[in-house]
């Protein structure tokens, strides 16, 4: 090699080495810079202090509950009833819909009223009619009663005497006067055969006798003509009589179809049976309905200001209930609420399948919240109370089907999940989960989590 080219290989080299030599310092600045970094930032971890939540916390307290006999069931409206019209019609007017309150005996709809109308216009021309017949017939039989009297008043005869032949006047006038004209001839006759009477007295006599047989004759004929008279007159007070009796009764039809016709225009108008909301309207303004057709009905009511649960008792528990018990009522749209009510009918036997005792119980529904069809949990009050874990309701945090609370333990507050129980007023029964002594915190639960830092 010559030694120009040893002298070119030694500057490269030197220019390499000291290439190295800086990249080494750079690496080294680096290093250092680094470590000095790392070390301020464990520096500032190590001044940082831990966050802390301020929170108000009470004690879970062992108190004594009342005890109850729980069952679950589906509430039920005390009264439901389908209105259906009672006469056919065209709908001219509709004063209700779903969800609207309405009396009983207030106008749900009214059906067009003028053919109602019209044939009570009618019936009570027919009536008018007859009410004139009936007044007719009433001065027809006053008439033949006059008659009548006027009759018995010439005879002496009262009513419901009965009139013979020989007590009229006449009769027993020329009746008794005949005896004596035959005592009187029987005498001429004796007196004659001895002579002590001429012909001429006898023959007197017997003229009397038989003068007095014709008038005899002619009373009776009278007795039996005026007889005549007192049976026409009182078979004609009876046909007038019966008369008026036929004509009243074809009144009193006409005023059943007056009747009839008045509750037809009535009808017209729908009246509501109880009082309630409606739940169901199949009614609309121009249509035509009739009690005649399938599904009639033009609304459904339900009452709802008491409301029925009925329930199944477990076999075991069925002498812990009896009729007039309180009960209490929970449901899932309103947890934070009881509603108070009582057994009122309990049934005579049991389910033999299910071995179960059926009870219905009546809820107080003043103010409306709960709806027929709800679920529910009753429960039936004892008279034995037992101990319970309770805390306040608002110490409890929910997150989907899941309950938890935060217990504080040496200044760290630790979320603990919960079995719920009873729920009295704004204290709830803790199952399982937080024993007595806990201390439970009740505030600021959205700003813990578990293992936070807690100050009461």
């Amino acid at each position: 090699m010559r030694p120009a080219d040893r002298g070119g290989l030694s500057n490269n080299m030197r220019k390499k080495n000291s290439l190295l030599i800086i990249i080494s310092i750079l690496a080294i600045l680096a290093g250092i810079t680094a470590g000095c970094s790392s070390r301020a930032a464990t520096s500032n971890n190590a001044n940082a202090e831990p966050e802390v939540v301020a929170v108000t916390t009470v004690a879970a307290n062992i108190v004594p509950i009342p005890t109850y006999v729980e069952a679950t069931g589906n509430l039920t409206s005390d009264a439901q009833t389908d209105v259906a019209p009672a006469v056919a019609g065209k709908i001219v007017e509709v004063n209700f819909d779903i969800g609207s309150y309405v009396q009983q005996g207030s106008v749900l709809l009214r059906l067009d009223p003028r053919d109602a109308q019209i044939r009570l216009e009618t019936a009570r021309a027919q009536v008018e009619q007859q009410r004139q017949a009936v007044q007719q017939a009433e001065s027809n039989s006053d008439q033949a009663l006059a008659t009548l009297r006027q009759t018995q008043a010439r005879l002496g005869v009262g009513d419901g005497e009965v009139f013979q032949i020989k007590d009229f006047s006449q009769v027993k006038q020329f009746g008794a006067q005949l005896e004596l004209a035959e005592k009187e001839l029987k005498r001429a006759e004796r007196l004659l055969e001895t002579g002590d009477v001429s012909k001429a007295t006898y023959d007197q006599r017997k003229s009397q006798r038989d003068a007095l047989l014709g008038q005899l004759d002619e009373a009776r004929s009278n007795a039996a003509v005026a007889i005549k008279a007192i049976d026409t007159a009182r078979a004609a007070y009876q046909s007038s009589k019966s008369a008026v009796g036929v004509a009243r009764s074809a009144l009193a039809s006409s005023q059943t179809l007056v009747d009839a016709a008045q509750k037809a225009v009535g009808d017209t108008s729908v009246l509501a049976p109880i009082s309630g909301f409606i739940a169901e309207r199949t009614a609309d303004v121009g249509e035509y309905i009739s009690p005649s057709t399938p599904n009639s009905k033009i609304a459904t009511i339900v009452r709802t200001s008491i409301l029925r649960v009925r329930i199944d008792i477990p076999e075991q528990d069925i002498g812990k209930v009896a009729t007039g018990q309180g009960v209490s009522v929970q449901t899932s749209a309103w947890p934070d609420r009881n509603f108070a009510g009582s057994i009122v009918r309990v049934s005579p036997s049991l389910n033999a399948t299910a071995r179960t005792l059926t009870v219905e119980a009546e809820i107080q529904n003043v103010d409306g919240l709960l709806k027929p069809g709800q679920f529910a949990t009753v429960r039936i009050t004892q008279s034995k109370p037992e101990p319970a874990v309770m805390i306040p309701v608002k110490a409890v945090k929910t997150v989907g089907d899941s309950n938890s609370v935060f217990v504080v333990k040496d200044g760290i507050a630790r979320e603990q999940l919960v079995q719920l129980g009873l729920l009295e007023n704004e204290m709830i029964q803790i199952k399982s989960g937080v024993v007595e002594g806990d201390r439970i915190v009740v505030s600021d639960l959205s700003q813990l989590r578990d293992g936070v830092f807690v100050k009461q």
